[in-house]
């Protein structure tokens, strides 16, 4: 599987984020950097620069392939509303118990948030199969610059 080489996020028309969301983004697009898998179909062959935005209720991916060759799939937020808005109650619960509870909750705490996590990225994988492949990793990671840049606090 080829992969991405670049990653963007198009913040246009967006508030910024909060500081708990502005470190989550620069840690998934880091770890993308890093490591991923991410093959457009019937496209050329990648590495792939990826450019990822929000608009009108949807989450817009535009690559480009090596070649030059380009393209622009959106994806509905809708069937993914409820994880993300789970997601970011559980970031949120998670930011405050670290201050507060004790280890035992909050390792509670944690262990909820990768389960809804681990969802939707089986379910964003589901969503993006007729475009692209994409491992699981590279799915969870998505799915977080997904919720930094589809949620404002």
């Amino acid at each position: 599987m080829t992969c991405l080489s670049k990653i963007e996020l198009d913040e246009t028309g967006l508030a910024a984020p909060s500081p708990e969301l502005e470190q989550e983004r620069r840690v998934a697009v880091f770890d993308l950097q890093e490591s991923n898998c991410f093959e457009v179909k019937g496209a050329a062959p990648g590495p792939y620069a990826l450019r990822l935005g929000a608009e009108a209720g949807r989450i817009v991916l535009h690559w480009t392939a090596p070649d030059g060759e380009t393209g622009t799939f959106r994806l509905s937020l809708g069937p993914l509303d409820q994880a993300v808005k789970d997601y970011r109650a559980l970031c949120d619960t998670y930011v405050e118990a670290v201050r507060t509870l004790p280890p035992a909750r909050i390792e509670q705490i944690d262990t909820a948030r990768r389960d809804i996590h681990d969802e939707a990225a089986r379910q964003l994988r589901a969503r993006l199969s007729d475009h692209v492949s994409v491992d699981n990793a590279t799915a969870r990671r998505l799915f977080t610059l997904i919720c930094t840049i589809g949620t404002r606090d």
